[in-house]
């Protein structure tokens, strides 16, 4: 028996990368898992797939975070096929890193719709079916700390996260429902690969403040996942855990 088992849960944006890595976790502690994409329906049916074939539970469901009839779906899609909902991970999120020049309107508004919005619209959806004990993690940046240059839009949506984060942990506290963010540090995903970070001057810069003298992995976040997931973290409630490696 896992340490999930029994419980429900759904990941936003898990069709690949660390939302993948996450829902992956959580249905090998027990978890029965909604995995929600945005496009990439192929992507979020491998998940499911690699899922079942380990002996777990997850149904790919698509749906935009960032419009509320979408993400209220993607909660309800929870409770009918399993019947109830334990854990919210808001994963989703878009980056784009441009000098202050280069902001516009268009992609400020596409980063705080889908990295802010669409967080409040699926934890406002969710609220209303999670109960005492139900955990809320919100995937904030490492970016809110270390504030990179060329991040202005990017890094303001993060750190947005961790204010919500704590506003939230306050308002669903009575309800005993708790709200903590990961901050990961620079994470090999698809996404950083095909952003050219891998190899890059800025990688090798922030390899080299991390204590730990190397890039993450997404394994490395989705266990801390699994950990705010459970009963493990019962007394933690608006923290943000910064899974960095000792990136400061």
């Amino acid at each position: 028996m896992g340490k999930l088992a029994g419980k429900v849960a759904v990941v936003t944006g898990a069709s690949k990368g660390i939302g993948a890595a996450i829902a992956r976790s959580l249905a090998a502690e027990g978890a029965s898992v909604v995995v929600n994409y945005a496009s990439s329906k192929a992507a979020a049916d491998s998940v499911v797939a690699s899922i079942q074939a380990a002996g777990g539970k997850a149904v790919a469901v698509g749906g935009d975070v960032s419009k509320a009839a979408e993400a209220k779906g993607i909660i309800d899609a929870a409770i009918k096929n399993y019947g109830r909902l334990d854990i919210l991970v808001n994963n989703s999120g878009v980056y784009e890193f441009a000098p202050l020049t280069d902001v516009t309107e268009e992609s400020f508004h596409k980063l705080f719709n889908i990295n802010v919005l669409g967080l409040l619209l699926t934890t406002q959806a969710a609220a209303k079916h999670l109960g005492e004990g139900a955990s809320i993690i919100n995937i904030g940046s490492g970016v809110s700390r270390i504030t990179p240059p060329n991040s202005a839009v990017y890094t303001g949506t993060k750190a947005a996260i961790d204010g919500i984060t704590g506003v939230l942990a306050r308002e669903l506290g009575p309800r005993k429902i708790r709200v903590n963010s990961i901050n990961p540090g620079i994470v090999e995903t698809e996404g950083v690969h095909a952003a050219g970070f891998i190899g890059s001057d800025f990688q090798k810069a922030l390899v080299a403040q991390t204590s730990l003298g190397r890039i993450g992995q997404v394994g490395d976040i989705a266990s801390v996942a699994v950990f705010l997931a459970s009963s493990d973290s019962g007394w933690l409630t608006g923290e943000q855990l910064l899974a960095s490696g000792g990136l400061r």
